[in-house]
C-alpha cells in the first residue's frame, strides 16, 4: 500500500508552474477531486477531453491541462524498470484505483466514443499480426493455458475476465513493483513483438476498454498480487 499512500499525497501536493493540485483541478467522472468510486467506471469519455480515457491517461491529461506538466520525457519512459518504484502517475493510479476496492466493475458504454474504444479494443484483441503472428488472443481466447507457471486467463470470457481484470494495478513479485493496467498491456505487446504501446494512446485505451468491459460487474480488488 506504500504507492496507494505515495499516489494520494501526489494527488493532494500542489505542482506546476500553476502550484495547482490534481485534488483541486481534476474531474475523474465524480466531480472535481472526488475519487471514491472513481476507478471502478473507467475508461469513458470526457468531454473536457473530447474522447476515451482510461485512469492513467486521465491523469496525465489532468497534469497537462491543469499543472502545466511537461510530458515529453515522461512519454518516453513512462513505467519503471525492475526493482524501481511505480512512476508518479502510476502511484496516483495506484491510489484512485484502490478507493474503488470493494466495488464492481462498471466501466461506461453509453457513450458513441465509448462504444468505439470497446469495439477497437475487441479487434485489436484477436487481429493477428507482427513478426510471431500473435494477437492478445493467442495467449487469452481459451481457459486452462499457462506459460511455465503463469496461468493465462480466458479474458475474452467475462467468467474468467471478472476474476482478474479488477485486480490491477497490481503489485508483480517478479518485476518488484506496481504495474499499472498501461504497463501490462505494453508489456504484452513487447512479448509479442510488437511496436512499443505508447502511453495513454488510443490503442491502449481502446484495450483497456474491452477487457473491461469483459469484466463487467467483477470485483475490483486493487492493487492485487501478481506472480
Amino acid at each position: 500500500m506504500l504507492d496507494a499512500d505515495r499516489g494520494e499525497a501526489l494527488w493532494s501536493a500542489k505542482k506546476g508552474p500553476q502550484k495547482v493540485s490534481l485534488a483541486e483541478s481534476c474531474d475523474l467522472g465524480k466531480g472535481v477531486g472526488k475519487v471514491d468510486g472513481a476507478f471502478a467506471e473507467m475508461p469513458r469519455y470526457f468531454e473536457d477531453a473530447d474522447r476515451v480515457q482510461d485512469t492513467e491517461s486521465r491523469i496525465l491529461w489532468c497534469m497537462e491541462r491543469f499543472q502545466d506538466f511537461d510530458s515529453a520525457a515522461f512519454r518516453k519512459n513512462p513505467h519503471p524498470g525492475g526493482g524501481q518504484p511505480v512512476k508518479d502517475i502510476g502511484a496516483i493510479a495506484t491510489f484512485i484505483s484502490n478507493k474503488s476496492s470493494g466495488m464492481k466493475v462498471a466501466s461506461k458504454a453509453d457513450h458513441a466514443k465509448e462504444k468505439e474504444a470497446i469495439a477497437l479494443g475487441e479487434a485489436l484483441f484477436f487481429r493477428r499480426q507482427g513478426p510471431f503472428d500473435f494477437s492478445c488472443a493467442t495467449c487469452h481466447a481459451e481457459s486452462g493455458k499457462r506459460i511455465r507457471l503463469q496461468p493465462l486467463p480466458f479474458l475474452s470470457e467475462p467468467k474468467e475476465a471478472k476474476q482478474v481484470v479488477g485486480e490491477w494495478p497490481a503489485y508483480r513479485v517478479s518485476n518488484t513493483h506496481v504495474m499499472t493496467m498501461q504497463h501490462r498491456l505494453l508489456d504484452c505487446y513487447w512479448q509479442m513483438r510488437l511496436h512499443r504501446l505508447d502511453f495513454a494512446s488510443d490503442v491502449s485505451v481502446a484495450l483497456s476498454a474491452y477487457l473491461y468491459d469483459r469484466a463487467r460487474d467483477g470485483e475490483i480488488a486493487a492493487p492485487g498480487l501478481k506472480r
